[in-house]
């Protein structure tokens, strides 16, 4: 029996089959399209006869989980250990979770961090979420990815810690855009901003003054928002400035006003005097 099969060979499958590859296992390869798979035989991978594999360990990497049903179809999963890294809701997670166990299979779910380059390489890890039993029995071969980290037995959970990253990547770096563009239109370049920018990445996740991932984390367990000095709704005032800069300059605003709109909304809720973290309330009463 082969070490792994992976199912779906994008490039984000494709990477973690010549990963696995690299660290001497014997991997099985299917895609849909079965072309794709002969750069990979070429390699020294396997052809899989259908997507159930050789394999106990089955890693499916594909757009969304209706690709997972479409694939295996009316395949049994008897015996088989589901690893998928493909994107969707928890909800979605958790169904699927009970439609591989009505085929006798057992399904973790999995994120992983990093985009193909960084597969296999040092800092990468993934989120697993599922049966714990069955992912420490496959835990050396994955390691091969990245680190593995299990977040919990409800298959749900893998894919909320994914996206709570991918909302801080996305608006961060949608934040910076908007920064860049703003300084561009006074002629700064953008490479000219970066040690600033970085300063700031680097210091919001640190423990000093500006650490605000650690401090606004104590304080949404306390539910306590000390505002005494630097309110929320002197904020919301500075964000209202910022917003009107980035309209005078004749750039987008929906994201910035989006975020005006929502300090502004937790302002007039009569929590203007509370800190930055009292936004949350608003965020959890839409």
């Amino acid at each position: 029996m082969t070490d792994v099969t992976v199912i779906g060979l994008g490039p984000m499958g494709a990477t973690m089959a010549e990963t696995f590859l690299r660290a001497g296992h014997d991997v099985a390869v299917w895609n849909r399209t079965p072309s794709k798979a002969e750069p990979l035989v070429a390699k020294g991978a396997r052809l899989a006869a259908t997507p159930a594999g050789p394999s106990e360990l089955l890693v499916v990497s594909q757009i969304g989980y209706q690709a997972m049903y479409d694939s295996f179809g009316d395949l049994r999963l008897d015996g088989k250990v589901v690893v998928n890294l493909s994107s969707g809701t928890p909800e979605e997670l958790r169904a699927a979770a009970r439609w591989v166990a009505g085929r006798g299979g057992v399904l973790i779910t999995g994120g992983i961090m990093v985009p193909p380059p960084g597969i296999g390489q040092p800092g990468a890890y993934t989120f697993y979420s599922g049966p714990k039993e069955a992912l420490d029995r496959h835990a050396e071969t994955l390691k091969a990815l990245s680190e593995v980290h299990h977040v919990g037995a409800d298959e749900g959970l893998a894919m909320l810690y994914y996206q709570a990253q991918l909302l801080i990547f996305w608006s961060s770096l949608t934040s910076y855009m908007h920064a860049v563009a703003l300084l561009g239109t006074a002629g700064v370049k953008p490479s000219e901003f970066v040690p600033y920018a970085q300063e700031t990445f680097t210091g919001l996740g640190g423990d000093g003054p500006m650490g605000f991932a650690k401090i606004l984390a104590e304080e949404i367990e306390a539910g306590v928002y000390p505002g005494e000095l630097n309110s929320l709704h002197m904020q919301a005032v500075g964000l209202g400035h910022a917003v009107h800069a980035l309209q005078d300059a004749g750039l987008e605003t929906t994201v910035p006003g989006a975020l005006r709109a929502l300090f502004e909304r937790a302002d007039a809720e009569g929590r203007g005097q509370e800190g930055l973290g009292t936004v949350i309330e608003s965020i959890r009463k839409p």
